[in-house]
């Protein structure tokens, strides 16, 4: 490989170690929450303006979060196997660069968000951001709580979406809030239950690795399976979405809870990955049930 080959190979592996450092696949899930938040918050026209200036603010705050919480959790990704790869680990990037980059990318998004769209969502941005990093983050190594605590900043991102489209937070924010807190149970505890070896590794007190038969693991995701049935349906029963949006929520959410129930039976890495993939279809899907049920009403 000729030396101008590999200046060019390296030129691209650091700026591609930030995009990596803002974690993506999280990333996607924030922007889908956010977008529905926004749309179902709506109350005319959609301004795509507003929407589009949400989503910059919104994803550069997440960035700057995981950003943060790879910063601080730098040893522990180093001994586990889902997270070697990251840029802190391999080296890719330094510690002071990630420092900087999550710092700045957090103060350049809320004020993105306080200019461009309201006050209210670069609060509650800010707000997502100051408890994943202050609260969830040292938490982990402490306490299997942490995924209850870790479960409020994952379910704020709709709420950034409403608070953008209304400028306030109101009663069906909550509810779609309600409907991501509930959710995050089954999605986290089998990924938990997935890689309790390598948390364990690291330090980390999630549920399975204090409960390795499983039994207090699977009774709490198939019990907040069940509770994310009735949870689903509120926007139905609040007006938010019309009578549609209820029997195929209720569909989704008792194929999710069978899912549930299924992997509960043995236990095992491949049935956990299997609900694991359940959850992560089954929220964009109701998501987008909800969204259709209000553009058609």
């Amino acid at each position: 490989m000729n030396n101008t080959r590999v200046v060019a190979i390296n030129a691209f592996e650091k700026p591609w170690a930030y995009v990596v450092l803002t974690k993506p696949d999280v990333t996607f899930l924030v922007v889908i929450t956010t977008v529905a938040g926004f749309y179902l918050g709506s109350t005319g026209p959609m301004d795509w303006a507003r929407l589009a200036h949400t989503l910059i603010g919104t994803l550069l705050v997440a960035g700057g979060t995981a950003a943060l919480n790879q910063y601080v959790e730098r040893d522990m990704d180093a001994v586990m196997r889902r997270t070697a790869a990251r840029p802190l680990p391999t080296g890719a990037l330094k510690p002071i660069e990630v420092l900087i980059f999550g710092a700045i990318t957090i103060v350049l998004g809320t004020a993105w968000l306080v200019l461009a769209v309201n006050l209210p969502a670069a609060m509650v941005a800010l707000a997502t951001s100051l408890s994943y990093l202050g609260l969830y983050t040292p938490l982990k190594t402490r306490t299997t709580l942490a995924t209850a605590v870790g479960a409020i900043p994952g379910a704020l991102p709709p709420l950034i979406g409403w608070a953008a489209a209304r400028g306030s937070l109101s009663e069906g924010g909550w509810i779609l809030f309600a409907i991501l807190f509930v959710w995050q149970f089954p999605h986290f505890m089998a990924i938990a239950w997935m890689y309790r070896e390598d948390y364990a590794r690291a330090g980390i007190q999630m549920l399975p690795v204090v409960d390795p038969k499983g039994d207090a693991t699977f009774r709490l995701i198939v019990a907040m399976s069940a509770i994310l049935v009735p949870v689903s349906l509120l926007p139905s029963v609040v007006g938010m979405v019309g009578i549609p949006y209820f029997f195929g929520a209720l569909v989704l959410g008792m194929i999710l809870l069978q899912v549930s129930l299924w992997a509960n039976r043995s236990r095992t890495n491949v049935r956990a990955k299997w609900l694991m993939h359940a959850t992560v279809i089954h929220i964009p899907l109701l998501l987008g049930w909800m969204i259709f049920d209000k553009f058609t009403r």
